[in-house]
């Protein structure tokens, strides 16, 4: 009798081998590098902190390896300017065929949101990013972040809000982690050539020391011994799925807080169909970018910003995105009274001394006249293809629509729904058009008295300062330039979208009423005849 229970014991201890931390950072984890710079401060070792500076940042590992497993810690980032700083807490095996799930926060500069990228690597090979910017300051307070790593599924949360799910997707071929026992890693490293901005933002080190904290870890899992691993069946992690509840949360952290996806990014991965869309959010979708504070977000929820200009500055947006190909509008509402001098924009440009650029401007002017706009297409740096518009009612009163739809066969500019302006690819004439270089969106609010308000003759009244100018309901659908190259499906209407006859009749409306000014008429301009393009 006792020899059986021993034999049914010993079976059991086999067959669960289901392992739940302490919690105890003492016990359950080793601080494998960074040379005193990571530390736990409590004698239960509860409270763990990461340090980076220009010598070196610091790690630590788990003990134990798992195979299947819930991971989960509480974090507070690195406060401040963290640009170029990487916090990480993460799942991998080693060798060079490695599989790996990542939590990895990405440093900002102050005021600007971290962006907390997800991956999954299966057999050395990863390229399924998603990013997200998050719904509080993760600097201020501690968060929960978690990792749910079954056989079916992984599913990462965020203080239990389920924001992505990674599902066993083997039966069409896709490769899923099971067979390589992983270990739990955290870590505070310097990334600044890629971490922020693309490596823009680079990390200010008179702000070191970095450190971030860590509390509550805790694992339950199946640990990897003697060559094998066996997860029992009623650990509720273990056969854990997303339910209807789940999937809406799902959706609303996606829709609202997700700016990347790797399955959205055709131009990436041109053999899929995918497109990038960009709708509404300021906090998410661009980067105020020059004005030391004239530029402003209005609301929580990002759909109003305001840009300002006094005699010191302008002020500027730019979005985070270069497009190749895409449809891009907001809504405006002008600086009201004496704007002259004044030139507020919303346009496409690529970078470089041989730039395409794609442009409204709104010519500011003395109370009572109207705002010219002033529309302009370059090619290669070369520009010289105005056309000059009064527009049919205020524009500083309310909000209006203005659009560039930018497409390998034309590019439209519309006003409310009019089209005011096609500009067709004439390339079978000789003439260039924009097609290779990708283009930022940009806007701003500048100063420009020497020519903007009839030619220079009105000048700025700086007794009016500050001009202020509105933006809302920014949207691009677009296609998103990664990795050298963009795919544009042709499912997408704005892809292949002319301007049909009523389209015509409501731009020649447009044209003989509220046109000021045409290149293609201007003779004093091109005495030896117009450009190609015009006839």
């Amino acid at each position: 009798m006792k020899f059986a229970f021993l034999v049914l014991f010993l079976f059991a201890v086999q067959s669960v081998c289901v392992y739940a931390g302490t919690g105890s950072f003492h016990k359950d984890v080793k601080i494998h590098w960074g040379d005193g710079r990571g530390k736990i401060h409590d004698n239960e070792g509860k409270l763990l902190s990461l340090s980076l500076d220009k010598s070196s940042g610091s790690g630590f590992q788990s003990n134990d390896e798992f195979l299947y497993g819930k991971a989960e810690v509480q974090m507070k980032l690195v406060p401040g300017n963290s640009a170029g700083t990487v916090t990480t807490f993460y799942l991998k095996s080693p060798g060079t065929t490695w599989d790996e799930i990542d939590f990895e926060f990405l440093g900002n500069i102050s005021g600007h949101p971290y962006t907390l990228h997800t991956n999954v690597y299966t057999k050395g090979s990863g390229d399924k990013e998603q990013q997200f910017h998050l719904w509080f300051d993760p600097t201020r307070e501690f968060h929960t972040y978690c990792i749910t790593w079954n056989p079916e599924r992984i599913i990462f949360t965020v203080d239990n809000v389920p924001i992505r799910e990674f599902k066993n997707s083997e039966s069409i071929g896709i490769p899923f982690p099971k067979i390589q026992p992983m270990r739990l890693y955290a870590s505070l490293w310097e990334a600044e050539h890629w971490a922020t901005r693309g490596g823009l933002e680079k990390t200010d080190w008179s702000k070191a020391p970095f450190t971030a904290f860590y509390r509550n870890y805790n694992v339950e899992g199946c640990v990897w011994a003697n060559g094998k691993s066996s997860c029992a069946a009623n650990s509720p992690w273990y056969t854990q799925k997303l339910d209807q509840r789940g999937m809406n949360r799902v959706k609303w952290a996606q829709r609202n807080y997700m700016v990347y996806n790797y399955c959205t990014d055709k131009k990436r991965f041109p053999k899929a169909e995918s497109v990038a869309v960009y709708a509404g959010n300021f906090h998410k979708d661009v980067q105020i970018h020059w004005g030391d504070g004239r530029g402003k977000v209005r609301d929580r929820d990002g759909k109003l910003l305001s840009l300002s200009l006094d005699k010191s500055s302008g002020s500027g947006f730019q979005s985070h995105q270069e497009f190749l190909y895409g449809k891009a509008e907001v809504q405006m509402k002008l600086v009201p009274g004496n704007s002259a001098g004044t030139v507020t924009t919303f346009y496409l440009k690529s970078p470089g001394t041989t730039w395409d650029e794609i442009d409204f401007e709104f010519l500011g002017n003395i109370s009572g006249h109207p705002y010219t706009l002033h529309t302009n297409v370059y090619t290669r740096g070369s520009g010289d293809k105005e056309q000059q518009f009064h527009l049919w009612f205020d524009p500083t009163k309310n909000f209006h629509t203005y659009c560039i739809t930018w497409n390998p066969q034309r590019i439209i500019f519309t006003v409310d729904g009019i089209p005011i302006r096609e500009f067709k690819n004439s390339e079978s004439m000789g003439v260039p058009f924009p097609k290779n270089q990708p283009m930022r969106l940009y806007a701003s609010l500048w100063e420009a008295e020497h020519w903007a308000t009839r030619g220079g003759l009105e000048k700025t009244d700086w007794s009016k300062a500050p001009f202020t100018a509105f933006y809302r309901n920014y949207n691009v659908e677009g296609c998103v330039w990664a990795n050298g190259k963009s795919f544009c499906p042709a499912n997408s209407p704005w892809f292949t979208q002319k301007v049909d006859l009523e389209g015509q009749k409501k731009m020649k409306w447009a044209q003989s009423k509220y046109m000021v000014y045409n290149y293609c008429t201007d003779k004093r301009r091109f005495p030896k005849g117009v450009p190609a393009v015009c006839t």
